[in-house]
């Protein structure tokens, strides 16, 4: 089985083979730049994350096998550049009622507005964080990097890494507070005792 390692230093001598690279990652470059920026920057950051990577092969580290964290860090330098498109849309979605499109449902309604107001009150926080503390989250839970690979796909030492991911996951555990549904964890005996 042939590592990204492997592909790219063949690359080398036969750019063709690039296009394993593309096809493995191009899927998961795609969803997380949707998730960042939107459907509409997403095509246009997968293309020029491979035409940056393509272009630039000769620089990655063979030293990693896999190429998610050199691929990724391309594709956040991106979206750097979509950062204001990126905090138009946190910006609606925090300012968003979702009050359209409820169906009849009493409980339904209940449930989609409880949705809609923990998502607002997400994304607001999401928002508000530092871009680097954001990057940090979303690599983490949107392109499932490992904390390692954050680190390399965001040139930041691994403390700094977790640092950014503690500082974050509080923010929006604060965030989420209010919407949270404590009823699994009072089953189990683990919700706080009363007096």
């Amino acid at each position: 089985m042939t590592t990204d390692s492997g592909i790219i230093r063949s690359s080398g001598e036969s750019p063709h083979a690039f296009t394993a690279l593309y096809d493995k990652f191009a899927r998961m470059i795609y969803r997380y730049a949707a998730r960042r920026a939107g459907e509409s920057a997403a095509e246009d950051v997968m293309a020029e994350t491979f035409l940056v990577a393509f272009e630039r092969r000769d620089s990655f580290d063979h030293a990693w096998e896999d190429a998610r964290p050199w691929l990724f860090g391309i594709a956040t330098n991106l979206l750097r550049k979509h950062h204001r498109t990126e905090a138009k849309v946190l910006k609606i979605m925090a300012k968003a009622s979702g009050r359209e499109g409820y169906a009849d449902s009493t409980e339904r309604i209940a449930e989609q507005l409880d949705a809609a107001a923990a998502t607002s009150s997400l994304a607001g926080a999401l928002r508000k964080l530092s871009a680097g503390d954001r990057e940090c989250i979303l690599l983490y839970a949107w392109a499932e990097l490992s904390y390692e690979g954050i680190a390399a796909a965001t040139k930041v030492p691994i403390g700094t890494v977790r640092s950014r991911l503690n500082r974050a996951r509080r923010i929006l555990k604060d965030a989420a507070g209010a919407h949270l549904d404590n009823t699994e964890e009072a089953d189990h005996g683990r919700s706080p005792a009363t007096a």
